[in-house]
């Protein structure tokens, strides 16, 4: 699935997947002037983490396996859902609870271990991968003869009656891992940043440290993040790195922050490759909160 962020197309997988929840992020996002905001203001940085708890409350609402349940992709994506969306944001206070979008003829019904990456090949292709066993050796089983360990996503199921998400045989269960491209023009950029429920919006600022603020993929990777990983309250997770006078202003308009050292894991960590069709010049880039490399492969190594 996809969505237009001001003249990028930015590609996820789709449900049973959380890369909705980064699109209807972006296009909350695109309903604001963040590049004449600037990075890490105030005002930025609020409209990111009030974007985040919108779309992830459309996250928690809407999305299961949609061979078991009508999936309104279409509807949350539209652009006319992200103004509505964008219009609940109150500048000047956050919201400790948000609503799911209301969508016309809809009606209702976290791990660690993972890796990732992304390669370019000598002709521009771009393939980005992720996988993950959930959690810890996954559930523990290996498949006779096989070698490794089958993954335990299943826990991330809900027990609760009547949801998209509502545990059930041969389902599959609403899972946080996200493979990503963006593309505009001859430009091309496959990434991915690891971290469970981190991963989309994590993705979303990434885009927008591209789009909105120039940054290259080194420095988007590297940028100071906020992270929520719960679906209710005012808690946010944000980086040293960002100023303190932001953090000071945050906490005022009701943000219940704790801040966290530089560049740990706990904000998830990534990895990206660019390739510029124009120019012919590929890039790589490596998130230092993590262990990952860009590693550029001579073609007398890459076979024929």
């Amino acid at each position: 699935i996809a969505t237009i962020y001001r003249g990028w197309k930015v590609s996820e997988l789709p449900p049973n997947s959380q890369g909705i929840a980064a699109l209807e992020m972006l296009g909350i996002l695109e309903e604001f002037p963040l590049a004449d905001w600037g990075f890490h203001s105030t005002r930025t940085l609020h409209t990111m983490i009030e974007a985040k708890k919108l779309a992830y409350a459309d996250l928690l609402k809407y999305i299961g396996d949609p061979r078991f349940t009508r999936i309104p992709v279409q509807q949350l994506l539209a652009k006319e859902n992200a103004a509505r969306r964008a219009r609940q944001i109150d500048p000047k206070t956050a919201a400790c609870h948000v609503e799911p979008s209301q969508l016309s003829g809809v009606t209702a019904p976290s791990g660690s271990d993972t890796i990732y990456l992304t390669v370019v090949d000598g002709e521009g292709n771009i393939v980005s991968l992720i996988q993950s066993n959930y959690a810890g050796f996954g559930s523990g089983l290996v498949p006779k003869g096989a070698g490794f360990m089958l993954q335990n996503r299943g826990a991330l199921f809900t027990l609760q009656p009547g949801q998209p998400n509502t545990i059930a045989g041969r389902k599959r269960p609403l899972h946080t891992i996200i493979p990503a491209f963006m593309q505009k023009g001859d430009v091309r950029i496959g990434f991915g940043i690891m971290g469970g429920w981190n991963q989309a919006q994590a993705h979303a600022q990434f885009v927008a440290n591209v789009v909105d603020f120039g940054m290259t993929i080194q420095q988007a990777l590297e940028a100071g993040r906020f992270t929520k990983a719960t679906f209710e309250g005012c808690d946010v997770e944000i980086e040293a790195s960002v100023p303190q006078q932001a953090r000071d202003d945050l906490a005022a308009l009701g943000h219940q922050l704790e801040v966290r050292p530089l560049r740990t894991p706990f904000f998830g960590y990534g990895q990206a490759v660019l390739f510029d069709r124009k120019t012919g010049v590929k890039f790589g880039a490596s998130d230092p909160r993590h262990d990952g490399e860009a590693i550029p492969v001579p073609a007398s190594f890459a076979g024929p």
